[in-house]
């Protein structure tokens, strides 16, 4: 656009410059009383159109250097059309892209049976559940009197109720931030005087050493856990109730 605009101004400005000498021609002759003053008015009228011609190209170009952004070298890359038909096109790759969902990891899909194909659902809808099959971890509560020596990185040993006579090894991977009542749904309230001490458990996360033991347990299981905290304390070892768990989305 801004090279035709070049050269339409190039054209009306040869134009003008024709239609000025033969106004100039026309004027002299008139002067002289050779030629009539209708031709001479013809003359200016053409001059008059070609100027107005010259005017309305030299617009254009204002306006096709405004759409280069003021700098007709412009690269190609960085013209404004191009980067918005750019912009257009990534934004519609990213809204294809959206319109298939992928599990955030490997697993088995539990609990799918709620909904059927070509059913329509709403956003944030809950359709199933993702249940990891590449981390396995358990989750032991421990009575708070426990957790003195407790710490990450212990070496722990878990054995099953599913299988008895195996035991499996692991290691404290974190401690919870909070009591389990803490973080129910009511939390125990003790603002009317209850001064009767009631021992909590805190959560704690053991991850497995043994591969073979991620291939064994399933979410939900029940498992009594051994932590070596290397302090003798009664017992040489310290016992919990543990569930095992995977990761479920």
């Amino acid at each position: 656009a801004y090279g035709q605009s070049m050269a339409q101004q190039k054209s009306d400005a040869s134009q003008v410059a024709f239609a000025q000498s033969q106004f100039d021609r026309a004027a002299d002759l008139a002067q002289k009383g050779i030629n009539a003053k209708s031709s001479l008015d013809e003359a200016k009228n053409d001059l008059d159109k070609a100027k107005q011609q010259l005017a309305v190209a030299e617009q254009g170009i204002i306006s096709a250097k405004a759409g280069l952004g003021g700098n007709p070298d412009i690269e190609t890359d960085k013209h404004p059309t191009v980067m918005a038909a750019l912009a257009a096109r990534d934004k519609a790759a990213y809204d294809l892209a959206q319109t298939t969902v992928k599990a955030p990891a490997d697993g088995i899909v539990s609990q799918a049976s709620s909904f059927k194909v070509g059913q329509y659902v709403g956003s944030g809808t809950p359709l199933f559940s993702l249940v990891e099959t590449g981390d396995t971890w358990i989750d032991a509560n421990f009575k708070e009197t426990q957790l003195t020596h407790m710490k990450p990185g212990q070496k722990a040993e878990i054995v099953v109720d599913t299988y008895p006579g195996r035991t499996f090894e692991a290691t404290v991977k974190a401690i919870g931030a909070g009591t389990g009542a803490e973080f129910s749904l009511l939390p125990a309230q003790n603002a009317t005087g209850n001064w009767v001490k009631v021992t909590q458990r805190i959560p704690v996360r053991l991850e497995l050493i043994d591969a073979d033991a991620k291939m064994a347990l399933r979410t939900g299981m029940s498992a009594t856990v051994t932590v070596d905290t290397g302090v003798a304390r009664g017992l040489p070892s310290i016992f919990g109730h543990a569930t095992a768990g995977e990761a479920a989305q």
